[in-house]
């Protein structure tokens, strides 16, 4: 035992609800959230892209059935319930403050960065969504960077759909290994047969991950097209 805290973590780009048998089904989507039993969950494509943007999880079943509480948002659509579709769900946690942030690209994308106390210790929750362009994710995770810059120091933990599969010198995340550190990549794209690291989690030089694997059940592999990843934070 170290005495450290600890907190299961995870990550779920869900799709918007929709399979890979192409039905919208959140209450499925809700049953493999519950099966991961994260502390902290980062979320991906949780509203409609255009339109309307509404959101599409019943957010109180999962506060009343699993304790997970969503960090107040300004979501892009009246009906809404993340910030360009990430969103943050926390288990007995303070939110001090959530930062929106606008990322540059061709596509609109943002992030969605929430300021917490957990367990007496402050943490910062980042959920993004990288656009599909690697020059795009370049100069999104510069602004990623230069964000964080701005912001007091503390503990980070950033999590989400990065949509980058390289490993190498050539990879668009390259900007972010100045303040993050990656345990490892899991393959978590597509569910059914997971090939690409497309999901990533990392943690800065105050936190350890720990166990970092991909969340891969049968409902996991049919409740959405990417399978959701885990681990254990250790604030050190």
């Amino acid at each position: 035992m170290t005495g450290l805290p600890e907190f299961t973590v995870a990550s779920y780009n869900v799709h918007k609800t929709v399979g890979t048998d192409g039905r919208r089904d959140p209450a499925r989507t809700a049953a493999v959230i519950s099966q991961i039993g994260a502390d902290i969950l980062a979320l991906q494509e949780v509203d409609q892209r255009f339109g309307a943007r509404a959101g599409l999880m019943n957010l109180e079943a999962l506060r009343h059935d699993l304790g997970l509480i969503p960090v107040p948002v300004q979501p892009l659509g009246q009906d809404g319930h993340g910030f360009h579709g990430n969103l943050v769900l926390v288990r007995n946690a303070l939110v001090e403050v959530v930062h929106h942030l606008h990322l540059p690209g061709l596509e609109p994308r943002g992030a969605l960065m929430a300021d917490l106390q957990i367990a007496g210790q402050p943490l910062r929750v980042i959920s993004v969504h990288l656009g599909l362009l690697a020059g795009s994710r370049s100069r999104q995770t510069r602004a990623l960077m230069d964000k964080l810059a701005s912001l007091d120091d503390r503990p980070a933990l950033l999590m989400g759909d990065l949509n980058e599969w390289r490993r190498d010198g050539r990879s668009s995340l390259k900007h972010l290994a100045t303040h993050f550190f990656a345990p490892g990549l899991v393959q978590s794209f597509p569910a059914r047969f997971p090939l690409l690291p497309l999901d990533r989690m990392m943690a800065c030089a105050k936190g350890e991950l720990l166990d970092l694997r991909a969340h891969d059940t049968p409902l996991a592999r049919v409740a959405s097209d990417h399978l959701p990843i885990k681990a254990r934070l250790r604030l050190t």
